[in-house]
């Protein structure tokens, strides 16, 4: 609700989108590692594919989360209303796979491109999404579903 003109906003007023959070992340950390390069994993370490296999499990899980929310009928991204607590899927086990998948794809990204810069985005990247976003849209869902939200947020994880 915005107090001064007493409109209300159906959305969570998160403070940024998240893809556009992780996309900076991503591309700030490969520009940093092509200036200044950090590797971080020994030689013997098969980063390219390790690295690949996290940040495809990290995309799974987002593709599953973002799919559920679709088949539930409400909508993935943060500037539009929610329209039920979606408790199946990825939702059974965590409040935010989406975030975790993008989480996933980060450290995916580190490990492929041996990118200790990689790895210390992560930190920022995490800061804003759980205080711009996931505290602005839990503070939402309560305002919108009441008692259905807080028994959802008493029963499942925000995270692993």
């Amino acid at each position: 609700m915005n107090e001064a003109t007493g409109d209300f906003r159906d959305s969570s007023g998160a403070a940024v989108r998240p893809p556009i959070v992780w996309a900076l992340a991503a591309i700030a950390g490969l520009a940093l590692d092509w200036l200044y390069p950090r590797p971080f994993l020994p030689a013997a370490v098969p980063g390219g594919w390790l690295g690949g296999i996290v940040f495809v499990a990290g995309l799974a899980l987002l593709i599953w989360a973002a799919a559920t929310f679709r088949r539930a009928g409400t909508q993935v991204p943060t500037t539009q209303p929610t329209t039920k607590i979606v408790d199946a899927g990825p939702y059974r086990f965590t409040r935010n796979p989406i975030y975790i998948g993008m989480f996933l794809g980060l450290i995916g990204l580190a490990v492929a491109f041996d990118s200790l810069w990689l790895i210390a985005l992560l930190v920022p990247f995490c800061l804003v999404i759980r205080y711009g976003v996931v505290a602005r849209e839990e503070a939402y869902l309560e305002r919108k579903f009441g008692d259905v939200y807080l028994a959802y947020k008493a029963r499942v994880r925000r995270w692993l």
